[in-house]
């Protein structure tokens, strides 16, 4: 030991001190001590040596509070955690000397000035994250867990706060079997298991994760832990020699075959026995892989497969393997990479094993790839897992000492989002810049739009607030309030943002009905029938797009709704001035002289041809010769040919009957027109082909268009052709039918 070594050899005047730490608890304080100073060695700084020393005569000499809320020793707990770190992790001192001083930071026997002074910004940094990150640890249980675990990693801005947390956490972990406060220590528990373990799983700490695992599961569910542990019945080096009775045998014969490989065994912990029989529904006896191996087969590329197989014909010729339980994810990898060779046998003393080969190659991807341990085991994933796996290959492989490189990582991931509490201690997750208002809109819709601010930690503060990480936020509301558009420039969220658009798209909606019904009453006071066509060609002309801003103006009174009803009529009565004539007096269009139409002499108008003059057949009805059809001019004075049953007859001899003119064939065959059918029958296989064969047969029928839906066995077909008369037309009609399958054709 170094001359820095804190002077604790003389032990009888501070173990014999008269403090309210009991004497058990002073002798343990300093075999920790020493056992720290042992453990750190040459790294000892003389820093680190103070640091030991003044937490020891701090705790002994204090007559205050030496113990915790829970009665734990505060100092004993910083010292073995300091001790489980350089057990399990590395030998920092600024990490040591931090998880030394948290409790003297935390009863205010130092203060974060005295930190940077004495120790420096690193140690300081250190110690403010840990204690952002403890202020929040006893809100879990109430709060979303993902949410929590992102609400901790942006406080603690520094990877090497989580693992002390994690250490830190471990070692409470191992003080409080059997703690009378059986609430308290479940709520430990539940932490420790969600939040710690599934951390250091991520960081590639597995033996910490394993034991909170199982702490965790003693301490929720005693019983059935006990029970686990009873019926595996074998103490740690019993089960070893397991594993190694299996192994050396396996090993030989692979060896005799030439391979080149490494081989471990290990035995699956209590916790993951207990997650494995729930899923399986079944007891310990149940679990086949109670024993894993995993052999890392070095081979070229070329020979993976040949080799692993290889590999998996010596064991199974070596023990009885369970066909059922045989994967083979190397012919037909998983969908995330992960390639390996399962096999499931029956050892020695007839106890099921699980073997996994893979290549060097695969066993890389596994572990550092797509198919990252934490992965294809069912971790949930989240945004941690990138910058972790970067933190994960720095504890396993940095050369200068893990801890000195993640001194300048920082999570700039979690920059981007803030967490914040209600006052019941639920947590959500909102982006970076959230303000009260996002906040109110995350809890609910309604919430958000009634908001009218909010208290944070005990303050009152506007609806612009942005949130902090860590804030308990009580939404203010009140039942008057309601969105505005200037609202749209407050949040920051993509959530506070549609929900806003679409409550000011209600009110708009709503605004625009009152508006609506308004006209509409006045309208009829004053027995003017509204004409849709007219109407909103009189909103286009008053400067309106949409006909709802229009209807919103005149609610609001923006519009005076009498003078836009005299606007209204006043068009109404030049319309009529312009159109009221009658059909004799009406100008006619003259067709261009190139139109075949003038050629053609197909209709006349009361006994006079109208060849030469402009005409159309009517898209809403399609006449076709021999239809009964009349006249109507339209206000271009062109004259359309409607069937005296078109679905529109009605409402043009109504409204415009005097400008309808009587309109016939004159018995010649005029052009090919389009006429639509519907088809309805069994959807039969073949149906459509022998229709359109029919179709193809007619000398002077075309088939033009085809539009074909099938449900539930029926088929139904639109079928657009070209005819010339209504003669073809039913013709065709009639043959359709004969159709095996068709059960009705009808004109549209």
């Amino acid at each position: 030991m170094n001359d820095n070594t804190p002077q604790l050899n003389n032990t009888t005047s501070l173990l014999n001190n008269t403090t309210s730490l009991s004497f058990s608890h002073r002798r343990q304080l300093l075999e920790l001590a020493r056992s720290l100073e042992h453990k750190m060695g040459d790294s000892l700084l003389p820093g680190d040596a103070e640091a030991i020393r003044d937490l020891c005569v701090t705790a002994m000499n204090r007559h205050d509070a030496p113990y915790d809320a829970h009665g734990l020793p505060k100092a004993i707990l910083a010292l073995k955690a300091a001790v489980l770190f350089t057990d399990s992790i590395d030998h920092d001192h600024n990490i040591i000397i931090a998880l030394l001083l948290s409790p003297l930071l935390e009863d205010e026997i130092i203060d974060i000035s005295a930190v940077k002074d004495k120790w420096g910004e690193d140690i300081a940094s250190l110690l403010v994250g840990v204690s952002a990150v403890e202020k929040f640890s006893n809100k879990n249980n109430a709060v979303n867990q993902d949410n929590f675990r992102g609400l901790m990693l942006s406080l603690a801005d520094d990877i090497r706060v989580i693992i002390m947390m994690t250490v830190k956490n471990l070692t409470l972990m191992r003080e409080i079997n059997l703690h009378p406060d059986q609430h308290w220590v479940k709520d430990v528990a539940f932490e420790a298991n969600y939040l710690y373990a599934q951390l250091a799983h991520r960081l590639g700490l597995y033996k910490l994760k394993s034991e909170l695992e199982d702490l965790s599961l003693k301490y929720s569910n005693r019983e059935i832990y006990t029970q686990i542990a009873h019926k595996l019945n074998e103490t740690k080096r019993s089960r070893e020699a397991y594993i190694k009775s299996f192994i050396d045998p396996v090993k030989k014969k692979l060896e005799d075959a030439g391979l080149k490989f490494d081989i471990k065994g290990r035995t699956k912990s209590i916790s993951s026995i207990w997650g494995k029989m729930k899923k399986q529904k079944v007891d310990v006896s149940g679990i086949y892989d109670l024993f894993a191996i995993r052999v890392i087969i070095d081979t070229p590329p070329e020979k993976e497969k040949s080799d692993c197989w290889l590999a998996y014909s010596i064991l199974t010729d070596m023990y009885t393997p369970n066909p059922a339980r045989m994967r083979d994810w190397i012919s037909i990898p998983k969908s995330n990479g992960y390639e390996s060779l399962h096999a499931t046998v029956m050892g020695p003393e007839s106890k099921w094993v699980e073997v996994q080969f893979r290549t060097r190659r695969m066993d890389l991807v596994a572990e550092k790839g797509l198919a990252a341990h934490w992965r294809y085991k069912g971790v949930k994933s989240d945004s941690t897992d990138q910058w972790m796996n970067n933190i994960r290959d720095i504890l396993e492989s940095a050369d200068a000492g893990p801890m000195e490189m993640m001194r300048h990582i920082k999570m700039d991931d979690y920059e981007k989002e803030v967490y914040a509490f209600t006052p019941k201690g639920d947590l959500f997750k909102l982006p970076a810049g959230a303000t009260v208002l996002d906040f109110a809109f995350r809890i609910h819709s309604n919430v958000g739009c009634r908001c009218t601010g909010a208290i944070v930690n005990g303050r009152h503060k506007k609806i612009t607030y942005k949130i902090a990480n860590g804030d308990t936020v009580e939404i203010i509301t009140s039942a008057t309030q309601s969105p505005n558009q200037d609202w749209l420039n407050i949040v920051v969220s993509q959530k506070a943002r549609n929900k806003i658009k679409q409550a000011l798209n209600e009110e708009a909606q709503k605004l625009a009905n009152i508006g609506k019904e308004l006209l509409d009453r006045r309208a009829k006071n004053r027995k003017i029938d509204l004409d849709e066509t007219t109407l909103m060609r009189l909103i286009k002309k008053n400067g309106y797009k949409f006909a709802n801003e229009f209807y919103s103006d005149m609610a609001s009174e923006k519009l005076d709704v009498n003078k836009f009803l005299q606007q209204y009529q006043e068009e109404i009565d030049h319309q009529e001035d312009v159109t009221k004539i009658s059909a004799e007096e009406y100008h006619l269009q003259s067709a261009p002289e190139d139109d075949p139409k003038s050629k053609k002499d197909v209709l006349v108008i009361g006994g006079k041809s109208i060849a030469g003059l402009s005409y159309k057949y009517a898209k809403c009805c399609n006449p076709i010769y021999g239809d009964e059809v009349f006249g109507f001019i339209s206000s271009e004075g062109t004259v359309k040919v409607h069937k005296s049953d078109c679905p529109n007859a009605r409402n043009i001899r109504t409204r415009y009957p005097y400008r309808v003119i009587p309109v016939e064939w004159s018995g010649k065959t005029g052009d090919i027109l389009s006429a639509n059918l519907r088809i309805i029958g069994n959807d039969d296989l073949g149906i459509l082909a022998n229709i359109t064969s029919i179709i193809a047969k007619e000398l002077n029928v075309n088939l033009r268009n085809v539009s074909i839906d099938s449900h539930d066995g029926i088929f139904q077909g639109y079928l657009t052709v070209g005819v010339s008369d209504t003669t073809e037309l039913n013709n065709l009609i009639k043959k359709i039918r004969t159709v095996k399958g068709v059960k009705d054709v009808v004109r549209i």
